[in-house]
């Protein structure tokens, strides 16, 4: 009898359910494990280079992933509709983690979150040109406010100004452009397999950089940095699970607290206290991402109804 090849089984995503308040739960939770993750690597930005404090990031994360590179694992989760999306999401993921650290070496660890914080401002652009989204005017004056917020913070042009500050804006383009990714693979690619694949791109990536910029670490910066992978690998996965049980618009109000996160943790580290124009700034960008969260819940209210009343949905 000729022996059938067993093909690996292809994942399916779970079905969503509608429990707010536990997607709320799991994204308050989420913030810690991520906030803790940036007070770590600022820490750590004292001692390696950047580019080796997301090489050990993206390795542990890689290894926390591994099972889901097996193809005889039953968690196998390599198989994907979109590969060359995938590879570019992973790239673009690199690229934001990589900018916030180097940001976090010259920069108060509030003020670089609070400024990259901006990133949806940058999906409210990129939705336009990518996913072929409407932006109304109201949308655009958020943004517009969120832009004057991140000015606040900068202050361009005075002694207060350092050009490190477009670290953590670049960080959050390449944030946001990870997000439209996501979303232009949503409900065709399972979370797992999209994880597994920005793992991949990134320690292939940084494994190719790492030796320029190679420092040996000690035992201390390395368990610091198995605590960054871990950390943030476990605030990836909780956000993964959050968004089963809520919407973003319902979601991205509470992921704000993370500023409050690094800004406790800053100050017991490293005794940063945000300054008034750190404060005022982040004011403006958190209301300006509320306001941009409130006008697509908004809009996906809008868009439901309509399908509900056209004969043909």
């Amino acid at each position: 009898m000729p022996r059938t090849e067993k093909k690996p089984a292809v994942l399916t995503a779970p079905a969503r359910a509608d429990r707010p308040f536990r997607g709320i739960a799991l994204i308050l939770a989420s913030t810690v494990f991520l906030g803790a993750s940036d007070v770590t690597a600022k820490y750590l930005s004292a001692t390696l280079p950047s580019i080796e404090i997301a090489w050990i990031r993206f390795l542990m994360f890689a290894l926390i992933m591994s099972p889901a590179m097996l193809s005889g694992s039953p968690l196998y989760a390599l198989h994907s509709r979109r590969p060359g999306l995938q590879v570019m999401r992973g790239v673009a993921l690199l690229a934001s983690s990589l900018f916030f650290i180097s940001g976090l070496r010259f920069l108060p660890i509030a003020e670089a979150s609070a400024t990259g914080f901006v990133s949806p401002l940058f999906v409210t652009a990129l939705s336009i040109v990518f996913l072929g989204e409407s932006v109304g005017v109201r949308r655009w004056l958020a943004t517009a406010v969120g832009l004057i917020g991140v000015l606040i913070i900068l202050r361009p042009g005075t002694s207060a100004f350092h050009p490190a500050a477009f670290f953590p804006i670049v960080s959050a383009l390449a944030w946001a452009c990870t997000l439209i990714m996501t979303r232009m693979m949503s409900g065709r690619e399972h979370a797992i397999t999209t994880m597994t694949y920005s793992s991949i791109v990134g320690v292939c990536i940084l494994s190719v950089l790492v030796p320029f910029v190679w420092v040996a670490p000690s035992w201390h910066d390395i368990l610091f940095g198995i605590f960054i992978g871990v950390a943030s690998t476990a605030g990836q996965w909780i956000v993964v699970l959050a968004f089963r049980y809520a919407d973003a618009s319902v979601l991205a109000p509470f992921s704000y607290t993370q500023l409050l996160w690094v800004s406790i943790l800053g100050f017991m580290i490293f005794g940063e206290l945000p300054d008034i124009w750190t404060v005022i700034g982040a004011v403006f960008i958190v209301g300006s991402g509320l306001y941009t969260a409130h006008r697509e819940r908004v809009r996906r209210s809008q868009l439901l109804v309509q399908a509900e009343r056209s004969p043909n949905a």
